[in-house]
């Protein structure tokens, strides 16, 4: 059955990611060496779940940030004859977000994209590199590497990064094959993207722990006294960055 064929492709999945988590410690490390040094580790995910699924959880760490921006133009007109579209609105805006000051030298900078090809996400990991970040990539390279980059510079994210996870996505995503589709279903990248990143928490809590540090983290907001706690966890990892 499909359903028992999902599960098998699943566990497959997370021993595969098991198999390859010494770069997740070394993610880890990193994150962990930025915090303590009142650095921030920002979480930027052009995919499905990572940003919303890592942030303000019960049990996960308080000090990780997302990071979101778009370029929206709100502009209804009758309809027009098509012209190409401008390829700097795709990324050229990029270097703005610098200029907030936001993100700075020494900070960390984990990008999620499951294709790694889109201009944004290649030029993000670029500019944030040339201003002194560390960049953590999360998506799939054996899929990746057979798409061609919509950067000028030709490169993928898994390319700029300094640091590359593997979610352990196939070609196309999908994990299955079923007889009489036209294409594969149910989608690795999600599943592999989560357990990758949560890996990766469970070892900053540890490196934090083992050198005597009290890595702080998210109370349930729906216990009797979860806003009060949520608020009082928030402002402790605003004055000790971790």
């Amino acid at each position: 059955m499909l359903i028992d064929r999902y599960f098998d492709a699943v566990q497959a999945l997370l021993e595969s990611i098991r198999k390859d988590s010494e770069p997740i410690k070394q993610a880890a490390e990193i994150c962990a060496d930025a915090m303590t040094r009142g650095g921030v580790v920002h979480i930027f995910d052009s995919g499905h779940m990572v940003s919303r699924e890592l942030i303000n959880r019960a049990g996960g760490l308080v000090a990780l940030t997302p990071l979101t921006f778009s370029l929206n133009v709100d502009n209804p007109v009758k309809t027009r004859e098509s012209r190409p579209a401008d390829p700097c609105l795709s990324y050229h805006f990029i270097e703005h977000i610098f200029q907030t000051d936001q993100l700075r030298e020494g900070d960390v900078l984990i990008i999620g994209s499951v294709s790694g090809k889109s201009a944004n996400v290649v030029e993000l990991a670029q500019q944030a590199r040339a201003h002194g970040l560390t960049v953590i990539a999360l998506t799939a390279p054996a899929y990746s590497s057979r798409l061609d980059s919509q950067h000028p510079s030709g490169k993928r994210l898994y390319e700029s990064a300094d640091l590359v996870l593997d979610n352990h996505a196939p070609y196309g995503d999908a994990m299955l094959e079923v007889d009489g589709l036209d294409y594969p279903v149910l989608p690795a990248s999600g599943l592999g993207a989560a357990i990758t990143l949560w890996a990766m928490t469970a070892e900053i809590i540890d490196v934090l722990t083992r050198r005597g540090l009290k890595p702080t983290v998210y109370p349930s907001v729906n216990r009797p006294d979860g806003p009060e706690m949520v608020k009082r966890v928030e402002n402790e990892a605003r004055e000790k960055g971790y």
